[in-house]
């Protein structure tokens, strides 16, 4: 039941000292406003790596050969070696984990340049042999025509897959399907264009890749049964480390190389990645939450030493109120209801003003497709919100259980002597 006078006279005692009750209230205020604000910093930085992470599945496993490290069966250390087809098929029978395979080769190697060209246009972009499986792998769109597909593999067909860029430069506005187009001398038709999902340069230099049939790349530019690298998917249910152990003691047994050589191989295992950022961020967010709830901790503080002082001023206030039958709950409920007031009031100020200045700095970031910056759209989501605000009412309470417990201890008639 709402009780008028009971908030009059909370206005009332704190209108009296209006600089040490704005100075107190500042306090909590910059607690909550600073906990809003590194709280938002701290997942607009997650958000600006998890947009650099490209969109990638996050079960995807990426594996080469290296050379090795341990001389075995005959052969000495430092011995290079590549992967074939047959043992693609292979590691599909022995490892049931696996959801998509896809090996891969890159016509000169590692953001190599290829002459390609249609009629009197040419550019040096990145020629990927490819089965239809990376299409699970790396993120990306269909905006014209299709991807490779099972057909193109068993025909060994000549058809090409190109990015964005590539159509830019030598199309223009020109439609690309169906046409013709030259790589290193020989010709292939275009079926579609891609659009990667990822962003900055990775975004960029995607949209200079074209792909091609593998079993077309490889009987093109004479590459006869070598495998580049893999790129695989988990099953869901399965975990990406121990696919990848599975596949990489295939691949040993095959190739001859010594069981406990981990040099053998370089991989990149996406899950692993992901679940590594997730466990940093987690610690970003305790250590933020535990950073912010200390400096609001010292704001509501600084609330109960006011409120040690406001009962202390109205000693023989709280004294006649006792003798005239005041109880002491009725004692104990007026100054918590004062400190909760000021507290929450100074935390919701602080809290709208935490959440604009948040929502100005993500507006003036914006969200450009083509940046790579490590920090975007920072936001506070309703949960957090919510948080804050319990946090901010139960500090409310903590603030004035202290000096409310020290006024019903004052005795009626203590307080009418006390100056």
């Amino acid at each position: 039941m709402f009780d008028s006078d009971k908030w009059q006279e909370i206005f009332s005692s704190l209108k009296k000292n209006k600089l040490r009750t704005a100075l107190t209230a500042f306090g909590v205020f910059w607690g909550i406003f600073m906990l809003i604000i590194m709280l938002a910093s701290g997942k607009g930085l997650e958000n600006g790596v998890i947009k650099n992470f490209g969109g990638s599945a996050t079960n995807s496993i990426f594996i080469w050969t290296q050379s090795t490290s341990i001389p075995y069966a005959g052969f000495p250390k430092g011995r290079y070696f590549r992967m074939q087809n047959e043992d693609i098929p292979i590691l599909r029978a022995e490892v049931s984990e696996i959801e998509y395979l896809a090996p891969r080769n890159q016509l000169r190697g590692y953001q190599g340049g290829n002459n390609v060209s249609f009629n009197s246009k040419s550019g040096n972009f990145s020629v990927m042999g490819d089965y239809p499986d990376i299409y699970h792998v790396t993120p990306m769109d269909m905006l014209q025509g299709r991807f490779i597909n099972k057909n193109d593999i068993d025909d060994k067909r000549k058809v090409v897959v190109i990015g964005t860029n590539v159509r830019d430069v030598l199309f223009g506005n020109e439609d690309p399907i169906n046409k013709n187009v030259k790589i290193n001398g020989v010709y292939f038709k275009v079926v579609g264009v891609w659009k990667t999902k990822k962003r900055g340069n990775q975004g960029e230099r995607d949209s200079q890749t074209l792909f091609i049939p593998f079993t077309t790349f490889q009987k093109a530019f004479n590459y006869g049964n070598i495998v580049g690298w893999l790129a695989l998917t988990a099953k869901p249910t399965s975990s990406a480390s121990e696919v990848e152990v599975k596949i990489t003691n295939v691949l040993k047994r095959r190739h001859k190389v010594a069981p406990e050589d981990d040099r053998a191989f370089g991989s990149f295992n996406a899950q692993k990645a992901y679940e590594q950022m997730n466990g940093l961020f987690g610690g970003i967010a305790m250590l933020i939450w535990v950073v912010g709830t200390g400096t609001l901790i010292a704001g509501v503080i600084g609330v109960s030493n006011i409120m040690l002082i406001i009962v202390k001023e109205r000693t023989q206030e709280i004294g006649i109120r006792r003798a005239i039958g005041a109880t002491p709950w009725a004692i104990i409920s007026q100054i918590v209801l004062e400190s909760v007031f000021l507290t929450s009031m100074a935390g919701y100020f602080g809290l709208l003003l935490g959440v604009f200045v948040t929502e100005m700095i993500s507006n003036a970031l914006g969200d450009n497709p083509s940046s790579d910056t490590m920090f975007t759209n920072p936001t506070i989501d309703l949960k957090v919100a919510l948080t804050a605000l319990t946090i901010l009412i139960i500090s409310g309470i903590f603030a004035g259980l202290i000096p409310a417990r020290k006024a019903v201890k004052i005795k009626p008639i203590d307080a009418l002597r006390a100056e």
